[in-house]
């Protein structure tokens, strides 16, 4: 005896895959919207984002190349002003000629750098921070055992005899 199942409809099931993948557009749709509008009111407030190291250093590079071309120097006077003027540019221009292949070949080099920095920067600021806690609270009792010989502080004794 065998059970003999109902036969399925076969359309029902593909109506509940397009409803899904309506679905699922429409929720990755409004995402996308909501993304946009948002990256949109930060570029009006914040104006727009900084580009990645490699931009801003070869931003740097033009920046601080532009001022030195323009820069009078009143220590070399009248007479050697502009052939003084004519060198500065040819340095920079080598400078530029320099730096841009290094920055053109490995710009994730520049992301890694300044991505080291920030970490520096944060675990000087934090050592700062406690040291700074230490001498504003008056937690001198560190001091105070380090100064009696009192060895019952987080560290362990090494005998080197």
């Amino acid at each position: 005896m065998s059970e003999e199942l109902p036969p399925s409809d076969a359309g029902e099931d593909e109506a509940v895959d397009e409803v899904r993948a309506t679905d699922a557009d429409a929720w990755s749709t409004a995402c996308a919207e909501d993304l946009a509008a948002e990256k949109a009111r930060r570029r009006a407030e914040y104006g727009p984002p900084p580009g990645s190291a490699a931009e801003e250093l070869r931003k740097l590079v033009d920046a601080v190349a532009d001022k030195l071309s323009t820069l009078q120097s009143p220590l070399l006077g009248a007479v050697a002003g502009p052939a003084a003027q004519q060198v500065v540019k040819q340095v920079v221009e080598q400078a530029k000629a320099a730096v841009e292949p290094v920055i053109e070949r490995n710009p994730d080099v520049f992301d890694h750098l300044a991505a080291a920095g920030t970490e520096l920067l944060a675990a000087y600021r934090s050592a700062v921070q406690a040291q700074e806690r230490r001498w504003t609270t008056g937690d001198q009792d560190l001091d105070e055992r380090r100064d009696r010989g009192d060895d019952s502080g987080p560290g362990e004794r090494i005998d080197l005899d």
